[in-house]
């Protein structure tokens, strides 16, 4: 009978935010799967946990999860831990999940940590239905491609930045999705945490005289529905009319309702006079 994966999440900075679930899995399993076995080492140490940790991250991710299929198919049982927080989102261990699903391996998770969920719950941003959007590329034709797909999302956005990318990140998004409201999480749970509500073009000007430090996670408001130019304009002819009915002339009561609503005048004008009786 096969072993079974566990995906273990783990904190994303404070220690104390490991959970009992967690380290009783850790001590439980035959071997750890670790993206980066000297952090999870650390982790250990503290837990005072002595387990076999197996690398596995992005540059090794085909040869050594094979190796773990193999051992998981003769009956062990893995635990796997990212750097900081849960396995499988926007990390390799994604594909080891593939692998073990494919394998017929049961999988179960052992939840916690989260540095997207963890800062859109303290940002303030419409969270009942929001779309994680990861690391943009480092390519600036892929990055500006992935920007142009999310100009009309209207869900909030969620994105992780390393601090050598953060300006060059803000700008890039500004540039195709324009000055939205942003919260700017760093180093969630650790001695210099710091999160900022603001806008991305204060935010561009902030980073370019504040040299950033640590790991961002950018929450972004959606797109706003636009408000059809029919409806706007058919609302505006009612608002015109109605200063009209109470005795303005027409051409004050287009004056006010341009202001008000933004529609040009002469457009206005025109609109009113054709509707009028």
């Amino acid at each position: 009978m096969s072993g079974t994966l566990y995906v273990v999440a783990t904190p994303i900075g404070n220690l104390g935010d490991i959970s009992m679930r967690a380290v009783q899995t850790l001590q439980d399993v035959d071997f750890i799967a670790a993206e980066d076995t000297r952090v999870t080492r650390k982790l250990l140490e503290y837990l005072q946990i002595k387990k076999q940790l197996v690398s596995y991250y992005e540059h090794n991710k085909l040869q050594s999860g094979d190796r773990i299929i193999n051992r998981l198919i003769a009956g062990e049982n893995c635990a796997l831990v990212s750097d900081a927080g849960t396995p499988g989102i926007s990390d390799p261990g994604e594909d080891l999940v593939c692998m073990c699903i494919k394998s017929g391996i049961a999988i179960i998770a052992i939840p916690g940590p989260c540095a997207a969920v963890t800062a859109i719950s303290i940002s303030g941003m419409p969270s009942g239905r929001f779309a994680f959007e990861g690391f943009l590329s480092t390519s600036r034709k892929s990055r500006y491609a992935h920007l142009e797909e999310l100009k009309n999302e209207k869900r909030t956005m969620v994105f992780y930045e390393a601090p050598h990318k953060l300006k060059r990140t803000l700008n890039d998004i500004m540039a195709v999705l324009g000055n939205r409201r942003i919260s700017i999480s760093r180093e969630l749970t650790k001695i210099h945490e710091e999160t900022i509500s603001t806008t991305l073009m204060d935010a561009a000007t902030y980073y370019e005289n504040n040299a950033p430090r640590g790991e961002y996670v950018l929450i972004i408001d959606g797109a706003k529905e636009e408000i059809s130019k029919e409806i706007k304009i058919d609302t505006a002819i009612d608002i015109a009319k109605s200063y009209i009915d109470k005795g303005l002339s027409a051409m004050d009561a287009v004056k006010r309702t341009a202001e008000e609503t933004g529609i040009p005048k002469n457009k206005l004008y025109n609109a009113v006079l054709e509707k009028r009786p």
